[in-house]
């Protein structure tokens, strides 16, 4: 897994196998590794979501702190 990818990437490479998959343009052969990759990718978006929403909580702790304080 690459998790060198931005969320942005990912969520967009992600979109794109989903719109093949959907216009039928994939083909049997290939069709197992779309799904494989699909699933990576999401693995890296939710990956990247909870590490943002784990940060963002604490940032926000920090600021109650303060008021808290203050």
């Amino acid at each position: 897994m690459n998790d060198k990818l931005t969320y942005t990437e990912a969520f967009e490479e992600l979109q794109k196998i989903v719109s093949e998959i959907e216009q039928g343009t994939i083909s049997v052969d290939e069709l197992s590794e779309k799904v494989k990759r699909a699933s990576q990718l999401i693995k890296i978006c939710k990956s990247k979501l909870t590490s943002t929403e784990e940060e963002v909580n604490k940032i926000l702790e920090e600021l109650n702190q303060l008021k808290i304080e203050n």
